[in-house]
């Protein structure tokens, strides 16, 4: 594998190249759905992009036994994903539907839509956990007219192990992020990305795609790690940020003497935005 065919797949990840492959994704299908499809050649499995979606290629949406489907690996927990999907899936089904006459007599038949995240980031997280679209709604509803669900998986060693053992594949891409992260303890992260790749070579974990993709994994691996680094610090910028604004805003109230209004504003959040109009901040 060549230095400038690495650099041109950099921005993609290991676990959509490794899950891409049509008998991978089956795997992890049939692991999810508790299915034992084993004919690739005779489904239909087709591999959807969509630009619209993300400029980071983190996801793999398929089609596949009238399901669409969207996978998506995330090292950083993203409580939007609801609302990300939502996106998508409507930019997807206009692309699909296209041509046909939705005003007509006749149902216009579209694949079901399904949504899950990979999640094996370093912050704790359940093993499994529900997203909902309704959860991000300003006006809370009992039975919202709108709905659409994201299933989180947790697949860092030690969680999910009922759906990694399912899934060899997911299990041993576990298996190199670990090992990765144990290196990367000791050493400058470049390196241990190569440390993991040598060890997992040479015991089996991947083997044969990190044998025949070594430059493309590595640069990927370490783009992941500069990725999650920059989301890292964006995020305790923008948290430094929020939290400056409170304070200034809780100073103004004591300088105001409005001791009450203080009080109300540290557990009232759409008051406290209130407050932060009538102060301009």
């Amino acid at each position: 594998m060549s230095e400038t065919n690495a650099q041109r797949n950099y921005k993609d990840t290991v676990f959509r190249m490794l899950f891409r492959e049509k008998e991978n994704l089956l795997s992890l299908y049939n692991a999810l759905n508790q299915t034992s499809y084993t004919d690739v050649d005779s489904l239909e499995i087709t591999i959807l992009e969509n630009a619209v979606y993300t400029n980071y290629k983190n996801d793999i949406s398929f089609v596949f036994d009238f399901e669409l489907l969207l996978y998506e690996h995330q090292s950083t927990f993203n409580p939007n994903m609801p609302l990300r999907n939502l996106i998508y899936v409507t930019s997807m089904l206009q692309d699909r539907t296209k041509g046909e006459d939705l005003y007509s007599r006749s149902i216009v038949r579209i694949p079901a839509p399904k949504f899950v995240v990979f999640y094996n980031g370093t912050d704790s997280q359940p093993e499994q956990r529900v997203l909902r679209l309704s959860d991000a709604f300003e006006k809370k509803q009992d039975h919202p007219a709108l709905e659409l669900t994201v299933i989180v998986y947790n697949v860092n060693l030690g969680h999910s192990q009922e759906l990694l053992e399912a899934c060899q594949l997911l299990k041993e891409y576990a298996q190199y992020v670990q090992r990765v992260r144990v290196f990367a303890k000791g050493m400058p992260f470049p390196e241990a990305v190569e440390k993991a790749v040598d060890f997992c070579i040479k015991n089996e974990i991947l083997s044969d795609f990190l044998s025949k993709n070594r430059a493309e994994a590595i640069a990927m691996s370490i783009f992941e790690y500069d990725e999650e680094k920059h989301m890292r610090s964006v995020h305790e910028e923008g948290r430094a940020e929020g939290e400056n604004r409170v304070v200034q805003l809780l100073q103004r109230l004591i300088d105001a003497g409005r001791m009450e209004e203080m009080k109300r504003a540290l557990s009232d959040r759409e008051y406290r935005e209130e407050l932060y109009r009538e102060y301009e901040q």
